[in-house]
């Protein structure tokens, strides 16, 4: 079974895990337009389309209080590129808010690097883990595809 989880932000990133090992990571691929980041959907359609995913889990998101209206669009707008190019490449999708994957995997969320820390003990050979915003991202992802499998 191959399950693809993303955390779906600008600075996030996606893990596909077969049978609960990571065999594909990248982070979020996007690009200016102006002064502001977007996810480049053709980038990342080109990533996923020929890895033959079972299923997607994505993590649900909503406002946080106190973050501007700008940045929830630009939030908002990176959780719809994704989604959008999920459903054009005709894969199954369900979503999952932080406080149930964070549950089920065992991490309490008060801490950003607990999640890292967690895939770590799972997958100790997985280098990509020791960087601490790349590996806080993967570790995000693979979490959540690891809720979904």
């Amino acid at each position: 079974m191959r399950v693809l989880g993303i955390d779906p932000g600008l600075s996030g990133a996606y893990v596909l895990l077969e049978d609960g090992a990571p065999i594909e990571w990248e982070r979020m691929p996007t690009y200016m337009v102006g002064k502001n980041n977007r996810v480049n959907t053709a980038a990342l359609a080109s990533l996923l389309r020929f890895l033959y995913i079972d299923k997607a889990v994505i993590e649900q998101v909503g406002a946080m209080p106190g973050q501007g209206v700008t940045s929830m669009f630009t939030f908002g707008h990176a959780v719809g590129s994704v989604m959008g190019v999920l459903g054009a490449l005709e894969i199954p999708v369900s979503s999952v808010t932080p406080q149930v994957w964070k549950k089920a995997a065992g991490v309490n969320g008060k801490d950003k690097d607990e999640a890292r820390s967690k895939a770590l003990q799972l997958w100790p050979q997985w280098r990509e883990l020791d960087k601490k915003g790349a590996g806080q991202a993967f570790a995000d992802a693979a979490l959540i595809a690891r809720f979904g499998s």
